[in-house]
């Protein structure tokens, strides 16, 4: 008998007392087949070892079947129910995913989009959007279904699912000061997005009739180390402060465990907010409020789209706003 990587679909076909073309057909769309021929072909593929040859089934159908994800970080907790869900949903559909890390450069991401968009995924899967001009006409020149996400603008390069980051940082600082709290404070990521929350905030701040909110400013992706070193700088400078909203949860997991270590009431002295509802966010002493994205249906909306476009059909509604909700529990 031959080596599994010997093995074609002809001879898969011959064992199996059936067309090549019925192999394929088997293969590719089992719901297509008798379930009479399913159980022979998967028999004889099963004896054998047999392992199609995905690259040249895409040269041949001009798909690879293969969607690509740009993320900032692999380090990074907040995106991985996004990440989930399309992974998932893109299986169902019988699609792989890849993923790539850009950093927070422009330069960078830039680099890898031509290494992506040379490889001619199915579909790209942008976490942000596009701001560098050359990503963006290398996207627009591609031809390749994108889909931006965590984001929103008025002006995608093709399909966006994501939210307002402004208007996070100024439902927040609402919330705050609905809570009584008059001497907000911002420990922040520097990465595009997170500015975009703080002008939210400050803005806010401003139509609430309150001082700027001093902002300390920390490296992406942010860490539980620089939450506990941004609160003990922010009340260095500015002891009066009574609330922080953190750029993310683990970020306001330092700020808690710095503020138990020098005996600050939370929430009656200082109030956190984070944001990503984190699993851990409901289980920490006091038990984290913070900013729910519903990371799922960003993943799954955008793995539908993909597909909808790479199987050749329109997306009715290219633009979603999937909003964003501010869980309330004990630490604000």
């Amino acid at each position: 008998m031959k080596k599994p990587q010997g093995f074609t679909v002809h001879d898969i076909a011959r064992l199996a007392g059936v067309s090549a073309m019925t192999v394929s057909r088997t293969l590719n769309h089992p719901e297509k087949v008798s379930p009479a021929v399913l159980a022979r072909v998967r028999e004889v593929v099963a004896r054998t070892g047999f392992v199609p040859n995905g690259m040249a089934r895409g040269l041949r159908s001009s798909k690879a079947r293969l969607v690509a994800a740009v993320l900032p970080t692999l380090v990074g907790p907040v995106f991985q129910e996004t990440i989930r869900a399309l992974n998932e949903a893109l299986d169902e559909q019988g699609y792989q995913l890849m993923i790539g890390q850009s950093g927070y450069d422009a330069s960078r991401e830039d680099a890898l989009l031509d290494a992506i968009i040379r490889r001619r995924p199915d579909g790209i899967v942008l976490t942000g959007i596009m701001h560098s001009p050359e990503g963006r006409r290398q996207l627009l020149a591609s031809g390749i279904p994108v889909v931006e996400t965590w984001d929103l603008t008025p002006t995608p390069i093709d399909m966006l699912v994501g939210f307002s980051h402004e208007r996070i940082g100024q439902s927040v600082c609402h919330f705050l000061y609905s809570r009584g709290y008059r001497h907000p404070a911002l420990i922040s990521a520097d990465d595009e997005r997170a500015r975009r929350r703080i002008e939210g905030f400050q803005g806010m701040s401003r139509t609430l009739g309150l001082d700027a909110a001093p902002t300390h400013l920390v490296p992406a992706p942010t860490t539980l180390g620089s939450g506990r070193a941004g609160l003990a700088a922010v009340l260095g400078a500015h002891p009066q402060t009574d609330a922080v909203f953190c750029s993310s949860d683990m970020l306001a997991l330092g700020v808690l465990i710095e503020a138990q270590a020098r005996g600050l009431a939370v929430p009656r002295q200082l109030g956190v907010v984070g944001l990503g509802d984190l699993d851990l966010a409901a289980s920490l002493q006091p038990a984290l409020t913070t900013v729910r994205i519903d990371g799922t249906r960003i993943g799954r909306t955008a793995a539908q789209y993909i597909v909808e476009r790479a199987e050749g059909r329109s997306v009715s509604e290219p633009i979603v706003d999937i909003g964003f909700e501010i869980i309330e529990r004990a630490s604000a």
